[in-house]
């Protein structure tokens, strides 16, 4: 897997323009976030973000984050 230096998520307006929300479908008995790290990824979530959409009522951005900063890295127990 390559290194994850960019991510692409899914957000809609809550209860104003400056309250979003990351967006996620059920899959079984999970949620599943609308969040991705490459652009396949998104383009295969562009057809779940049209049908909330429409569901909703409300628009569906596609948000871009490049700013990669690691702030804990949490590791097994060595007990």
């Amino acid at each position: 897997m390559p290194r994850i230096d960019e991510m692409f998520a899914f957000v809609a307006e809550e209860s104003g323009p400056d309250d979003e929300g990351l967006i996620g479908f059920k899959s079984g008995d999970s949620w599943i976030p609308m969040v991705g790290a490459d652009m396949a990824r998104v383009n295969s979530l562009k057809p779940v973000a049209k049908q909330i959409s429409k569901i909703t009522g409300k628009s569906v951005k596609v948000l871009r984050f490049t700013n990669r900063e690691e702030i804990e890295e949490i590791c097994p127990d060595t007990d």
